[in-house]
């Protein structure tokens, strides 16, 4: 997952308009290609949420009361870190379109 984090920082966050038939044109559907990049986005997803939650648990304190608030700096940090990664969607899209995604689309019987 480390190499995604450092592939992903020079990505620009922000939506950008992107022409569909260059989008469409290796598989001549969009849709297909639409599903492929969800897929992958919902992967990298949740691969990103379980990464996150495993660095933050290091850091987590059982106590009994509620109003024991106690701020971590490196916490924080980590925190920030992943809020300022592009949105998964975006990652996958741009995989999809560098030829990084390998897929195969299922025939029918």
């Amino acid at each position: 997952m480390s190499d995604i984090k450092s592939k992903v920082q020079s990505l620009d966050p922000n939506v950008a308009a992107r022409d569909i038939r260059s989008i469409a044109a290796t598989t001549g559907n969009i849709y297909e290609v639409l599903n492929v990049i969800s897929k992958r986005a919902a992967n990298l997803s949740q691969d990103l949420k379980i990464e996150l939650h495993s660095k933050l648990e290091e850091f987590a304190t059982t106590t009994d009361a509620i109003e024991e608030v106690h701020e971590n700096k490196e916490q924080i940090e980590i925190s920030k870190f992943y809020e300022r990664l592009p949105n998964p969607a975006i990652i996958a899209f741009n995989e999809y379109m560098d030829g990084e995604l390998e897929y195969r689309i299922r025939e029918i019987d």
